[in-house]
């Protein structure tokens, strides 16, 4: 289905992100959608002096700053490569005007707007989680490909538990 988004005629500019690299900076408004074509970014806002990841994209994943996305307002999240990354990204004007020509496109739409809720639902239940492990094994099962795509201090970050804690449950 991402495919026929991608060969649909919505007008996708390609860009290219150096590691470390910001495709959204807090406080900004974002109204771009990204598809991953390759490379890794992070998402995160940052809590005091310490960051706070909240999700990932790779390759193949749509990627949205969605409360900036949806309202038009500035967001408190940033969107950094965590790699060399590969982005194709459309506006959001164009966007609307692709999911309004035609029902099939709503539903995509809509398809990709549950499975965010979804995905954002299973975040919030690792977050009350307290065992580690659990967080772990969970995250695992949901995204093995995560652990093949980004670093481990990214992840650790992410489940909310220290490098060291992480390679533990990884060797286990």
């Amino acid at each position: 289905m991402i495919q026929k988004l991608l060969d649909s005629g919505l007008h996708w500019e390609k860009k290219e992100f150096r590691r470390n690299e910001f495709l959204k900076i807090s406080g900004s408004t974002d109204t771009h959608i990204y598809f991953v074509e390759s490379g890794s970014v992070r998402i995160f806002m940052m809590d005091e002096k310490e960051e706070r990841i909240i999700r990932f994209g790779y390759t193949g994943n749509i990627i949205v700053s969605l409360d900036s996305f949806l309202s038009g307002k500035p967001s408190d999240f940033y969107i950094q490569a965590i790699k060399k990354t590969g982005v194709r990204v459309a506006s959001k004007k164009d966007f609307y005007e692709f999911i309004r020509s035609g029902e099939e496109n709503l539903r995509f739409w809509n398809s990709i707007l549950e499975d965010l809720v979804l995905q954002q639902i299973e975040r919030e239940k690792d977050l009350l989680i307290n065992s580690p492990k659990e967080r772990f094994e969970r995250v695992l099962k949901r995204s093995p490909k995560l652990f093949q795509e980004v670093p481990n201090k990214y992840i650790a970050n992410y489940l909310r538990m220290s490098p060291e804690t992480l390679s533990r449950l990884k060797k286990s």
